[in-house]
């Protein structure tokens, strides 16, 4: 069987500090540790990560290259969305970082966490170990998703059923102040559901439009028009 000797961190209590340390660790030429840190392959595309020391690699790698804080759901999905670990592993590794002091909680409010010094240095020395597409994909994953936050943060949508159907009213909002808001009728919670996804996507053109559409500003229903036809 052949073996071979990959890098692979950890971190040791030296006093009342954290340490970090470097250990040799023999892997299998299947990527199954020593310590059974082998993942499940459901749902990982091939070249994606099949060792738990791979994921916490790139989850420390994630916060540091990212640069600010995020919760877990956001980590797990931009990794699981571009199918380079499964969905059990990856959770299992953000708790083990947790553990080892190498990510923490930094918004209780909004259970937000970031790294730590101990995990800006293992993205830092160990990110290279990590595939270049690897990073690449889940790095333009999580600013996408951290993007999608923030537009559904200020942007609200809310479906209410109502006696023949749902009412979907829309709220468009400029930092304190609410732009626009209205209402619109749907037959069914999916007509609902298309509504609100595409709004969130276009909420800037339905804006651009509206106003466009209610000031008689032909610059701005031009623009609209285009915008619309881009995606045709």
């Amino acid at each position: 069987m052949y073996f071979f000797t990959k890098m692979c961190y950890n971190l040791y209590e030296s006093g009342d500090t954290m340490t970090f340390k470097f250990e040799d660790v023999e892997e299998r030429n299947n990527q199954n540790f020593n310590d059974n840190n082998s993942t499940f392959d459901e749902d990982v595309d091939f070249g994606g990560m099949r060792s738990k020391y791979e994921i916490r690699t790139l989850i420390c790698y994630l916060f540091n290259s990212v640069g600010q804080p995020m919760d877990k759901s956001l980590v797990v999905e931009a990794i699981q969305k571009k199918r380079l670990a499964n969905y059990f592993e990856i959770s299992s590794c953000f708790d083990d970082l947790i553990k080892r002091n190498n990510i923490e909680l930094v918004d209780e409010k909004e259970n937000l966490y970031f790294v730590t010094e101990n995990g800006k240095m293992a993205a830092r020395e160990l990110e290279t170990t990590l595939a270049l597409t690897i990073r690449e994909r889940a790095y333009a994953c999580a600013i996408e998703l951290l993007e999608q936050r923030r537009i559904e943060k200020e942007n609200k949508v809310t479906i209410s059923k109502i006696d023949k159907g749902y009412n979907v009213n829309f709220s468009i909002s400029g930092g304190d102040v609410t732009l626009m808001s209205f209402d619109v009728y749907a037959p069914d919670i999916n007509q609902a559901k298309l509504m609100k996804e595409n709004f969130y996507k276009n909420h800037e053109l339905i804006y651009k439009s509206t106003i466009g559409s209610l000031t008689r500003n032909k610059d701005l229903i031009s623009e609209s028009l285009l915008d619309i036809a881009k995606d045709f």
